[in-house]
């Protein structure tokens, strides 16, 4: 099939296509006002999280300031996050919470690195830089090839020398690249495909770089994943699976299965703007704490307000 052909599922009706933008819009709208208003459990006064988790939760928060800054940033809702990100990073006892778990010591230096916000200036980064790569380059043992994309993609964001192969050989080693069979699929295989998609394209502003058969391909695999995390109503991978769409140059909001997805986390989303879980199971009950809501909602609501915001027309390949 020619890639300048119209995708098989792109073809919405004008009312359909007018919900799905509306629905994106208050989809959006709810997730980041959840986000803004709750991000005060990650400042360094609060104490209510575990160590591990705060941590990888802080590192995710970086994340989202760096693409919501880069898509939104005049955005008021975005100030909150702004704010806290920076009082994060000029935490001087921040990174040592890396050292209470070894197993993520040096890939949390790497990231909480190559998040820090630009011209931020009393931050402890730039000495935990120095010790993770004395000489300016970062050496951390990633066998699988999704392990050694995320190095790759966040040593270049921290300015680092690194020997990981170009984008190009790490794709060909991907689970996405030799699937055959896209379903059944496991959870954990799920995130590899949504995780390999946005490595390569920097959430959206790289090409996959990739032939046109082969991107159509990828643009087929992200659309049945899509329904098929609607129908077991795995909320966190029907947000990632938006996401990816839109980084494949696809417009969720034209494709069946993402007008499916805007409206099945719509369907679920609270009036404070949380998705209460990651899947329908995992629900907490009416006397959840407000700190158990919040670690059960804090993941799929900062992907759905990716997700929401990530605009497709700064997507490559499409």
């Amino acid at each position: 099939m020619d890639d300048a052909s119209p995708h098989p599922t792109a073809v919405m009706s004008a009312d359909g296509a007018a919900a799905a933008f509306l629905g994106m819009e208050r989809l959006s709208s709810g997730a980041r006002r959840w986000m803004s208003a709750n991000v005060g459990y990650l400042r360094p006064s609060a104490a209510d999280l575990p160590v591990t988790p705060r941590a990888k939760a802080c590192m995710e928060i970086g994340l989202l300031n760096r693409l919501w800054s880069r898509v939104r940033p005049d955005d008021p809702e975005l100030a909150a996050i702004r704010d806290a990100v920076a009082e994060i990073w000029r935490d001087p006892d921040f990174p040592e919470q890396f050292a209470d778990n070894p197993a993520y010591t040096r890939g949390f230096a790497l990231i909480y690195s190559a998040l820090a916000p630009a011209g931020l200036t009393g931050s402890t980064h730039p000495a935990t830089l120095a010790r993770l790569a004395p000489d300016g380059h970062v050496d951390i043992a990633k066998k699988s090839p999704s392990g050694r994309l995320e190095l790759r993609y966040y040593a270049e964001l921290a300015g680092l020398d690194h020997d990981v192969e170009p984008y190009d050989r790490l794709y060909a080693d991907s689970i996405l690249a030799n699937l055959t069979d896209v379903l059944p699929m496991d959870i954990e295989t799920a995130y590899r495909i949504t995780h390999t998609v946005f490595h390569i394209t920097d959430f959206g502003v790289r090409d996959m770089g990739v032939p046109p058969e082969e991107l159509m391909r990828i643009r087929d695999v992200a659309e049945q994943l899509t329904h098929h995390f609607i129908a077991i109503e795995y909320w966190d991978l029907i947000a990632e699976f938006i996401l990816t769409q839109s980084c494949l140059g696809l417009d969720p909001r034209h494709t069946a299965s993402g007008q499916a997805a805007i409206d099945a986390l719509l369907n679920v989303q609270k009036p404070d703007g949380a998705i209460p879980a990651r899947f329908a199971a995992q629900r907490p009950p009416d006397t959840a704490t407000s700190v158990e809501l919040f670690r059960k909602a804090y993941h799929t609501t900062l992907v759905t307000a990716l997700a929401s915001m990530i605009p497709p027309s700064t997507a490559c390949g499409g």
